[in-house]
């Protein structure tokens, strides 16, 4: 089986609970959602599989894989993938939006969810590590406030969203006003300094 993907590459994570770690991203080509300030490239740009992923991950030396996109949890198939990579000792993460249930994600070490405030419906998943939302207006707070009943997490961040090159930190800082002190700050620290 070949997996559709933009690309593979060794960065520091620049997000979340595992900030400024060293990982290996797997992005995944396509989306079940349409983001209006989505600044992910979904595009397919070559096939490997789950051998040939591994393999590319052994080579860039590091042993945390995360696995993001696009959206992982849609992709037929990935938990070869999964299976692959824990064979060969890999610590994994998937980046999701937890619009799809997939029975996989038990068997990976770190779940970060995203549910997007513009599809309030979409949500499935019912437990995740983190919870990630993009403050994408000062309506997202009442979106985070209603997802505290939905899913089960241990940290929950707000992050700024980024529209034409702008960070809207105001808007984040506004939502997490409105929220109780389990919810904190996530910058995207890689837009910030420069990296991937």
């Amino acid at each position: 089986m070949k997996y559709r993907l933009v690309e593979i590459f060794k960065s520091l994570q620049g997000e979340g609970r595992n900030q400024g770690k060293r990982c290996v991203f797997v992005r995944f080509a396509g989306c079940n959602l349409a983001c209006p300030w989505c600044d992910t490239d979904k595009t397919a740009r070559f096939e490997a599989s789950a051998e040939e992923i591994a393999d590319e991950a052994e080579s860039l030396s590091c042993g945390r894989v995360v696995l993001t996109g696009g959206e992982p949890a849609a992709v037929p198939g990935v938990e070869e993938l999964v299976a692959e990579l824990k064979k060969r000792g890999f610590w994994i993460a998937v980046e999701t939006n937890g619009t799809v249930r997939a029975p996989w994600l038990a068997f990976v070490d770190y779940v970060a969810c995203s549910p997007k405030a513009e599809y309030p419906e979409s949500l499935v998943l019912e437990e995740a590590d983190e919870v990630r939302v993009v403050a994408s207006s000062e309506d997202a707070a009442a979106f985070c406030s209603g997802l505290e009943k939905r899913i089960s997490a241990t940290d929950w961040y707000v992050s700024p969203c980024e529209r034409d090159g702008k960070i809207d930190f105001a808007a984040a800082k506004s939502v997490l006003a409105k929220l109780g002190d389990r919810w904190a700050l996530s910058v995207q620290l890689h837009k910030i300094l420069g990296f991937r």
